[in-house]
């Protein structure tokens, strides 16, 4: 897929399925809300506010992508390290390409999973 078709399906995504405040209703939403709160967190604090919410978004999108089932080793084995770079709070990521590559990868999943998924509302998660 070409990074204009990404591109276009990310707006999709964010149109459809997120909201303009607080958790999606459909896990394809909340994949993207977790990425961007992730890299907002780094980029524009320097992960100065990084709390547990902010290792759940993490977590989230790691356990949601790989159990499904649906990417190769090769992909499983990019999203853990993506993420486990991440969550290394104390020294925050502030380039795009993991956070890119894992919006692709969100994108990947929505692709595999056309059909709204309904997200469990986490009451614990004030992120």
């Amino acid at each position: 897929m070409s990074p204009k078709q990404y591109t276009e399906q990310v707006k999709f995504i964010w149109k459809n399925y997120v909201p303009q405040s607080g958790q999606s209703e459909f896990v394809q939403g909340e994949l993207l809300i977790a990425v961007e709160k992730l890299r907002y967190e780094a980029q524009d604090n320097g992960n100065t506010n990084w709390d547990g919410g902010h290792e759940v978004l993490a977590v989230y999108i790691k356990t949601t992508l790989i159990d499904d089932g649906k990417f190769d080793v090769s992909k499983q084995g990019e999203i853990t390290g993506d993420i486990a770079r991440l969550l290394d709070f104390d020294n925050p990521y502030l380039e795009d390409d993991i956070y890119d590559r894992l919006t692709e990868r969100v994108v990947d999943f929505f692709i595999q999973n056309p059909e709204p998924i309904l997200h469990v509302y986490n009451e614990d998660l004030h992120r």
